[in-house]
Protein backbone atom coordinates (compact mmCIF):
# COMPACT_ATOMS: atom_id res chain seq x y z
CA UNK A 1 0.00 0.00 0.00
CA UNK A 2 2.68 2.49 0.97
CA UNK A 3 5.49 1.63 -1.46
CA UNK A 4 4.25 4.14 -4.03
CA UNK A 5 5.09 6.91 -1.58
CA UNK A 6 8.76 6.03 -2.11
CA UNK A 7 8.38 7.26 -5.69
CA UNK A 8 6.18 10.23 -4.86
CA UNK A 9 8.80 11.45 -2.44
CA UNK A 10 11.47 11.38 -5.14
CA UNK A 11 9.48 14.10 -6.87
CA UNK A 12 8.61 15.99 -3.70
CA UNK A 13 12.15 15.92 -2.28
CA UNK A 14 13.81 16.94 -5.55
CA UNK A 15 11.37 19.83 -5.73
CA UNK A 16 11.97 20.96 -2.14
CA UNK A 17 15.77 20.72 -2.25
CA UNK A 18 16.39 22.11 -5.75
CA UNK A 19 13.65 24.46 -6.96
CA UNK A 20 15.07 27.53 -5.17
CA UNK A 21 18.46 26.60 -6.61
CA UNK A 22 16.98 26.38 -10.11
CA UNK A 23 15.12 29.68 -9.69
CA UNK A 24 18.24 31.50 -8.42
CA UNK A 25 20.34 30.01 -11.23
CA UNK A 26 17.81 31.36 -13.74
CA UNK A 27 18.01 34.84 -12.22
CA UNK A 28 15.49 35.02 -9.36
CA UNK A 29 16.33 37.31 -6.43
CA UNK A 30 15.86 36.32 -2.76
CA UNK A 31 12.73 38.42 -2.29
CA UNK A 32 11.19 36.91 -5.46
CA UNK A 33 11.60 33.30 -4.29
CA UNK A 34 8.42 33.08 -2.15
CA UNK A 35 6.22 34.46 -4.95
CA UNK A 36 7.74 32.08 -7.49
CA UNK A 37 7.12 29.18 -5.09
CA UNK A 38 3.47 30.26 -4.85
CA UNK A 39 2.72 27.92 -7.75
CA UNK A 40 3.08 24.90 -5.49
CA UNK A 41 0.51 25.71 -2.77
CA UNK A 42 -1.99 27.31 -5.15
CA UNK A 43 -1.91 24.13 -7.23
CA UNK A 44 -2.52 22.08 -4.10
CA UNK A 45 -5.40 24.33 -3.07
CA UNK A 46 -7.12 23.67 -6.38
CA UNK A 47 -6.23 20.04 -6.96
CA UNK A 48 -6.32 18.27 -3.59
CA UNK A 49 -9.98 18.70 -2.57
CA UNK A 50 -11.21 17.97 -6.10
CA UNK A 51 -9.14 14.80 -6.37
CA UNK A 52 -10.21 13.72 -2.88
CA UNK A 53 -13.88 14.33 -3.65
CA UNK A 54 -13.86 12.45 -6.94
CA UNK A 55 -11.67 9.60 -5.73
CA UNK A 56 -14.38 8.87 -3.14
CA UNK A 57 -16.88 8.60 -6.00
CA UNK A 58 -14.76 6.53 -8.38
CA UNK A 59 -14.99 2.77 -8.73
CA UNK A 60 -13.69 0.47 -11.41
CA UNK A 61 -13.89 -3.34 -11.07
CA UNK A 62 -10.21 -3.71 -12.03
CA UNK A 63 -8.55 -0.42 -11.05
CA UNK A 64 -10.54 0.37 -7.91
CA UNK A 65 -11.10 3.78 -6.37
CA UNK A 66 -7.76 5.47 -5.65
CA UNK A 67 -5.36 3.71 -8.02
CA UNK A 68 -6.47 5.49 -11.24
CA UNK A 69 -5.42 8.76 -9.61
CA UNK A 70 -2.08 7.26 -8.55
CA UNK A 71 -1.35 6.31 -12.17
CA UNK A 72 -2.40 9.61 -13.76
CA UNK A 73 -0.32 11.59 -11.27
CA UNK A 74 2.72 9.37 -11.84
CA UNK A 75 2.65 9.85 -15.62
CA UNK A 76 2.34 13.64 -15.39
CA UNK A 77 4.95 13.97 -12.62
CA UNK A 78 7.47 11.95 -14.62
CA UNK A 79 7.05 14.32 -17.57
CA UNK A 80 7.52 17.34 -15.29
CA UNK A 81 10.64 15.89 -13.63
CA UNK A 82 12.29 15.37 -17.00
CA UNK A 83 11.32 18.83 -18.24
CA UNK A 84 12.02 21.10 -15.24
CA UNK A 85 15.85 20.96 -15.15
CA UNK A 86 15.90 21.74 -18.88
CA UNK A 87 14.18 25.09 -18.35
CA UNK A 88 16.08 27.87 -20.06
CA UNK A 89 14.09 30.76 -18.59
CA UNK A 90 12.58 31.51 -15.20
CA UNK A 91 8.99 31.46 -16.48
CA UNK A 92 9.53 27.96 -17.89
CA UNK A 93 10.73 26.68 -14.51
CA UNK A 94 7.68 28.21 -12.80
CA UNK A 95 5.32 26.49 -15.26
CA UNK A 96 7.09 23.18 -14.66
CA UNK A 97 6.68 23.70 -10.90
CA UNK A 98 2.92 24.09 -11.46
CA UNK A 99 2.81 20.86 -13.44
CA UNK A 100 5.02 18.94 -11.02
CA UNK A 101 3.13 20.02 -7.92
CA UNK A 102 -0.27 19.34 -9.50
CA UNK A 103 0.90 15.87 -10.52
CA UNK A 104 2.29 15.09 -7.07
CA UNK A 105 -1.02 16.16 -5.51
CA UNK A 106 -3.02 13.95 -7.88
CA UNK A 107 -1.02 10.95 -6.67
CA UNK A 108 -0.41 11.88 -3.06
CA UNK A 109 -3.82 12.95 -1.76
CA UNK A 110 -5.57 9.63 -2.56
CA UNK A 111 -2.66 7.76 -0.94
CA UNK A 112 -3.66 9.34 2.40
CA UNK A 113 -7.22 8.13 1.99
CA UNK A 114 -5.96 4.74 0.78
CA UNK A 115 -4.61 3.82 4.23
CA UNK A 116 -7.87 4.96 5.84
CA UNK A 117 -9.81 2.81 3.36
CA UNK A 118 -7.79 -0.35 3.89
CA UNK A 119 -6.97 -0.41 7.62
CA UNK A 120 -9.11 -0.51 10.78
CA UNK A 121 -8.74 2.43 13.17
CA UNK A 122 -6.43 0.64 15.62
CA UNK A 123 -3.91 -0.03 12.81
CA UNK A 124 -3.92 3.40 11.18
CA UNK A 125 -1.19 4.94 13.33
CA UNK A 126 1.10 2.13 12.17
CA UNK A 127 -0.18 2.46 8.61
CA UNK A 128 0.60 6.16 8.39
CA UNK A 129 3.95 5.52 10.11
CA UNK A 130 4.78 3.04 7.32
CA UNK A 131 3.95 5.77 4.80
CA UNK A 132 6.34 8.06 6.70
CA UNK A 133 9.06 5.42 6.42
CA UNK A 134 8.77 5.17 2.64
CA UNK A 135 8.50 8.97 2.36
CA UNK A 136 11.70 9.32 4.39
CA UNK A 137 13.53 6.62 2.47
CA UNK A 138 12.65 8.09 -0.92
CA UNK A 139 13.56 11.59 0.20
CA UNK A 140 16.95 10.53 1.56
CA UNK A 141 18.01 9.21 -1.83
CA UNK A 142 16.38 12.00 -3.86
CA UNK A 143 17.71 14.87 -1.72
CA UNK A 144 21.26 13.51 -1.86
CA UNK A 145 21.25 12.82 -5.61
CA UNK A 146 22.94 16.06 -6.81
CA UNK A 147 25.70 15.60 -4.22
CA UNK A 148 26.11 11.94 -5.14
CA UNK A 149 26.14 12.72 -8.86
CA UNK A 150 29.05 15.12 -8.33
CA UNK A 151 31.09 13.41 -5.62
CA UNK A 152 30.53 9.76 -6.51
CA UNK A 153 30.05 9.82 -10.26
CA UNK A 154 31.95 12.93 -11.29
CA UNK A 155 29.01 14.73 -12.90
CA UNK A 156 29.62 18.49 -13.14
CA UNK A 157 27.75 20.71 -10.64
CA UNK A 158 28.93 23.99 -12.20
CA UNK A 159 28.39 25.18 -15.77
CA UNK A 160 30.42 27.71 -17.70
CA UNK A 161 27.33 29.60 -18.89
CA UNK A 162 25.56 29.69 -15.51
CA UNK A 163 22.81 27.28 -16.59
CA UNK A 164 21.36 24.42 -14.50
CA UNK A 165 24.17 21.94 -13.74
CA UNK A 166 24.22 18.41 -15.14
CA UNK A 167 24.21 16.98 -11.60
CA UNK A 168 20.74 18.49 -11.06
CA UNK A 169 19.49 17.37 -14.47
CA UNK A 170 20.51 13.74 -13.97
CA UNK A 171 19.03 13.77 -10.48
CA UNK A 172 15.66 14.79 -11.89
CA UNK A 173 15.83 12.14 -14.63
CA UNK A 174 16.51 9.42 -12.05
CA UNK A 175 13.73 10.84 -9.89
CA UNK A 176 11.24 10.66 -12.75
CA UNK A 177 12.01 6.99 -13.38
CA UNK A 178 11.79 6.17 -9.66
CA UNK A 179 8.48 8.05 -9.29
CA UNK A 180 6.81 6.20 -12.15
CA UNK A 181 8.18 2.77 -11.22
CA UNK A 182 7.29 2.84 -7.51
CA UNK A 183 3.78 4.25 -7.94
CA UNK A 184 2.90 1.83 -10.70
CA UNK A 185 4.16 -1.05 -8.55
CA UNK A 186 1.52 -0.12 -5.96
CA UNK A 187 -1.11 0.28 -8.69
CA UNK A 188 -0.51 -3.23 -10.04
CA UNK A 189 0.08 -5.01 -6.72
CA UNK A 190 -2.75 -3.84 -4.47
CA UNK A 191 -6.47 -4.47 -4.44
CA UNK A 192 -9.13 -2.21 -2.96
CA UNK A 193 -12.31 -3.04 -1.12
CA UNK A 194 -15.40 -2.25 -3.23
CA UNK A 195 -18.02 0.23 -1.96
CA UNK A 196 -20.70 -1.22 0.31
CA UNK A 197 -23.37 -0.35 -2.25
CA UNK A 198 -22.06 0.12 -5.79
CA UNK A 199 -25.49 0.86 -7.25
CA UNK A 200 -26.08 3.60 -4.68
CA UNK A 201 -22.69 5.12 -5.57
CA UNK A 202 -23.57 5.11 -9.26
CA UNK A 203 -26.95 6.66 -8.55
CA UNK A 204 -25.40 9.44 -6.45
CA UNK A 205 -22.79 10.13 -9.13
CA UNK A 206 -25.55 10.46 -11.75
CA UNK A 207 -27.42 12.98 -9.56
CA UNK A 208 -24.37 15.08 -8.64
CA UNK A 209 -23.03 17.15 -11.52
CA UNK A 210 -19.48 18.37 -11.93
CA UNK A 211 -20.19 21.87 -10.61
CA UNK A 212 -22.04 20.53 -7.58
CA UNK A 213 -19.06 18.33 -6.84
CA UNK A 214 -16.65 21.25 -7.13
CA UNK A 215 -18.82 23.38 -4.86
CA UNK A 216 -19.00 20.64 -2.23
CA UNK A 217 -15.22 20.20 -2.41
CA UNK A 218 -14.47 23.82 -1.57
CA UNK A 219 -17.35 24.37 0.86
CA UNK A 220 -16.18 21.42 2.96
CA UNK A 221 -13.95 23.79 4.91
CA UNK A 222 -17.12 25.08 6.63
CA UNK A 223 -18.30 21.57 7.58
CA UNK A 224 -15.22 20.26 9.36
CA UNK A 225 -15.60 18.16 12.52
CA UNK A 226 -14.33 19.72 15.76
CA UNK A 227 -11.11 17.67 15.90
CA UNK A 228 -10.37 18.58 12.30
CA UNK A 229 -10.70 22.29 13.12
CA UNK A 230 -8.32 21.92 16.05
CA UNK A 231 -5.80 20.03 13.93
CA UNK A 232 -6.12 22.69 11.22
CA UNK A 233 -4.40 25.25 13.48
CA UNK A 234 -1.60 22.79 14.21
CA UNK A 235 -1.20 22.11 10.50
CA UNK A 236 -1.16 25.81 9.64
CA UNK A 237 1.86 26.67 11.79
CA UNK A 238 3.63 23.37 10.99
CA UNK A 239 3.46 23.87 7.24
CA UNK A 240 4.25 27.58 7.43
CA UNK A 241 7.53 26.52 9.05
CA UNK A 242 8.21 23.79 6.50
CA UNK A 243 7.58 26.12 3.57
CA UNK A 244 9.96 28.72 5.03
CA UNK A 245 12.58 25.99 5.29
CA UNK A 246 12.09 24.67 1.75
CA UNK A 247 12.18 28.14 0.18
CA UNK A 248 15.10 29.63 2.09
CA UNK A 249 17.46 26.88 3.26
CA UNK A 250 19.57 26.98 0.08
CA UNK A 251 19.86 30.76 0.20
CA UNK A 252 20.40 30.79 3.98
CA UNK A 253 23.12 28.13 3.97
CA UNK A 254 25.02 29.50 0.97
CA UNK A 255 24.97 33.09 2.28
CA UNK A 256 25.12 32.57 6.08
CA UNK A 257 27.62 29.68 6.19
CA UNK A 258 29.36 29.56 2.78
CA UNK A 259 29.21 33.38 2.52
CA UNK A 260 28.37 33.61 -1.18
CA UNK A 261 25.37 34.53 -3.33
CA UNK A 262 27.08 33.97 -6.68
CA UNK A 263 25.04 31.13 -8.20
CA UNK A 264 27.72 30.48 -10.85
CA UNK A 265 30.48 29.94 -8.29
CA UNK A 266 31.79 26.57 -7.19
CA UNK A 267 31.30 27.57 -3.53
CA UNK A 268 27.59 28.34 -4.01
CA UNK A 269 26.99 25.03 -5.75
CA UNK A 270 28.96 23.19 -3.06
CA UNK A 271 26.66 24.78 -0.47
CA UNK A 272 23.55 23.97 -2.51
CA UNK A 273 24.67 20.34 -2.77
CA UNK A 274 25.19 20.27 1.00
CA UNK A 275 21.62 21.47 1.48
CA UNK A 276 20.58 18.34 -0.38
CA UNK A 277 22.58 16.26 2.11
CA UNK A 278 20.91 18.12 5.00
CA UNK A 279 17.51 17.36 3.53
CA UNK A 280 18.53 13.74 3.05
CA UNK A 281 19.51 13.54 6.72
CA UNK A 282 16.24 14.94 8.04
CA UNK A 283 14.32 12.59 5.79
CA UNK A 284 16.49 9.66 6.89
CA UNK A 285 15.80 10.51 10.52
CA UNK A 286 12.10 10.67 9.65
CA UNK A 287 12.22 7.20 8.08
CA UNK A 288 13.77 5.73 11.24
CA UNK A 289 11.61 7.65 13.70
CA UNK A 290 8.47 6.59 11.83
CA UNK A 291 8.73 3.16 13.43
CA UNK A 292 9.11 4.63 16.93
CA UNK A 293 6.16 7.02 16.74
CA UNK A 294 3.42 4.39 17.24
CA UNK A 295 5.29 3.08 20.30
CA UNK A 296 5.68 6.55 21.80
CA UNK A 297 2.09 7.45 20.93
CA UNK A 298 0.82 4.36 22.72
CA UNK A 299 2.62 5.53 25.88
CA UNK A 300 2.03 9.28 25.72
CA UNK A 301 -0.96 9.71 23.32
CA UNK A 302 -0.79 10.82 19.71
CA UNK A 303 -1.20 14.53 20.41
CA UNK A 304 1.57 14.63 23.05
CA UNK A 305 3.87 12.73 20.72
CA UNK A 306 3.15 15.30 18.01
CA UNK A 307 3.75 18.19 20.45
CA UNK A 308 7.21 16.90 21.42
CA UNK A 309 8.18 16.22 17.81
CA UNK A 310 7.18 19.69 16.62
CA UNK A 311 9.04 21.46 19.42
CA UNK A 312 12.19 19.47 18.56
CA UNK A 313 11.76 20.47 14.91
CA UNK A 314 11.41 24.13 15.82
CA UNK A 315 14.55 24.02 17.94
CA UNK A 316 16.38 22.39 15.04
CA UNK A 317 15.49 25.28 12.73
CA UNK A 318 16.41 27.91 15.32
CA UNK A 319 19.80 26.30 15.93
CA UNK A 320 20.86 26.89 12.30
CA UNK A 321 21.37 30.60 13.06
CA UNK A 322 24.20 29.78 15.49
CA UNK A 323 26.10 27.40 13.19
CA UNK A 324 29.19 28.25 11.14
CA UNK A 325 30.43 24.72 10.40
CA UNK A 326 28.30 23.07 7.66
CA UNK A 327 28.73 19.66 9.29
CA UNK A 328 26.87 20.83 12.39
CA UNK A 329 23.79 21.46 10.26
CA UNK A 330 23.29 17.71 10.29
CA UNK A 331 22.65 17.93 14.05
CA UNK A 332 19.95 20.54 13.43
CA UNK A 333 18.38 18.20 10.91
CA UNK A 334 17.77 15.56 13.60
CA UNK A 335 15.09 17.71 15.22
CA UNK A 336 13.62 18.62 11.84
CA UNK A 337 13.49 14.94 10.87
CA UNK A 338 11.63 13.96 14.04
CA UNK A 339 9.08 16.70 13.37
CA UNK A 340 8.72 15.70 9.71
CA UNK A 341 8.02 12.07 10.61
CA UNK A 342 5.29 13.15 12.99
CA UNK A 343 3.78 15.71 10.59
CA UNK A 344 3.41 12.97 7.98
CA UNK A 345 1.61 10.56 10.27
CA UNK A 346 0.14 11.80 13.56
CA UNK A 347 -2.36 14.39 12.23
CA UNK A 348 -3.69 11.89 9.68
CA UNK A 349 -3.95 9.12 12.26
CA UNK A 350 -5.91 11.43 14.58
CA UNK A 351 -8.08 12.68 11.74
CA UNK A 352 -8.93 9.29 10.27
CA UNK A 353 -10.34 8.21 13.64
CA UNK A 354 -13.26 10.62 13.35
CA UNK A 355 -14.05 10.53 9.61
CA UNK A 356 -16.79 8.47 7.91
CA UNK A 357 -15.21 5.83 5.68
CA UNK A 358 -17.21 6.82 2.60
CA UNK A 359 -15.90 10.41 2.79
CA UNK A 360 -12.29 9.72 3.72
CA UNK A 361 -10.84 11.11 0.50
CA UNK A 362 -13.12 14.15 0.56
CA UNK A 363 -12.17 15.18 4.09
CA UNK A 364 -8.49 14.40 3.55
CA UNK A 365 -8.64 16.77 0.58
CA UNK A 366 -10.33 19.46 2.65
CA UNK A 367 -7.79 18.93 5.44
CA UNK A 368 -5.03 19.59 2.95
CA UNK A 369 -6.30 23.17 2.66
CA UNK A 370 -4.33 23.64 5.87
CA UNK A 371 -1.20 22.46 4.17
CA UNK A 372 -1.52 24.83 1.23
CA UNK A 373 -3.06 27.92 2.91
CA UNK A 374 -0.05 28.43 5.23
CA UNK A 375 2.25 28.01 2.24
CA UNK A 376 0.33 30.73 0.40
CA UNK A 377 0.57 32.97 3.47
CA UNK A 378 4.31 32.24 3.75
CA UNK A 379 4.80 33.04 0.07
CA UNK A 380 2.93 36.29 0.54
CA UNK A 381 4.68 37.63 3.65
CA UNK A 382 8.14 36.05 4.05
CA UNK A 383 9.74 38.07 1.27
CA UNK A 384 8.18 41.27 2.66
CA UNK A 385 9.31 40.49 6.22
CA UNK A 386 12.87 39.75 5.18
CA UNK A 387 13.15 42.82 2.97
CA UNK A 388 11.48 45.19 5.46
CA UNK A 389 12.79 44.04 8.83
CA UNK A 390 15.76 41.71 8.30
CA UNK A 391 17.86 43.30 5.56
CA UNK A 392 16.92 40.54 3.10
CA UNK A 393 19.01 38.03 5.10
CA UNK A 394 17.62 34.55 4.44
CA UNK A 395 18.61 32.90 7.73
CA UNK A 396 15.90 34.91 9.51
CA UNK A 397 13.24 33.08 7.51
CA UNK A 398 14.41 29.87 9.20
CA UNK A 399 14.18 31.54 12.60
CA UNK A 400 10.59 32.59 11.85
CA UNK A 401 9.90 29.02 10.76
CA UNK A 402 11.38 27.64 13.98
CA UNK A 403 9.11 29.73 16.18
CA UNK A 404 6.14 28.82 14.00
CA UNK A 405 6.79 25.09 14.47
CA UNK A 406 7.06 25.46 18.25
CA UNK A 407 3.71 27.29 18.30
CA UNK A 408 2.22 24.40 16.29
CA UNK A 409 3.50 21.97 18.91
CA UNK A 410 1.81 23.68 21.82
CA UNK A 411 -1.47 23.97 19.89
CA UNK A 412 -1.62 20.15 20.03
CA UNK A 413 -2.68 20.49 23.67
CA UNK A 414 -6.11 21.70 22.51
CA UNK A 415 -6.79 18.79 20.12
CA UNK A 416 -9.52 16.29 21.08
CA UNK A 417 -8.08 13.02 19.82
CA UNK A 418 -10.61 10.20 19.46
CA UNK A 419 -7.85 7.63 19.91
CA UNK A 420 -8.83 3.95 19.97
CA UNK A 421 -6.35 1.58 21.54
CA UNK A 422 -6.10 -2.13 20.92
CA UNK A 423 -7.86 -2.78 24.25
CA UNK A 424 -10.72 -0.50 23.23
CA UNK A 425 -10.99 -2.26 19.87
CA UNK A 426 -11.30 -5.64 21.58
CA UNK A 427 -14.13 -4.33 23.74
Amino acid sequence: MSFGFLGIQFGFALQNANVSRIFETLGASKDELPILWLAAPVTGLLVQPIVGYYSDRTWHPKWGRRRPFFAIGAILATIALFAMPNSTALWMAVIMLWLLDASINISMEPFRAFVGDMLPNEQRTSGFAMQSFFIGLGAVIASALPYLMTNWFGVENVTSDGSIPDSVKWSFYIGGIAYFTAVMWTVFNTKEYPPDDIEKLRSENAEIGVFTGLKESFMGIFKMPKTMVQLAFVQFFSWFALFAMWIYTTSAVTSHIYETSDTASALYNEGADWVGICFAIYNGIAALVAFLLPVVAKKLSRKMTHLIALVLGGLGLLSMYFISDPNLLLVSMIGVGIAWASILSMPYAMLSSILPSNQMGYYMGVFNFFIVIPQIVAAGILGFLLKTFFGNISIYALIIGGFSMIIAGFLCIFVDDNEITNDDAKN
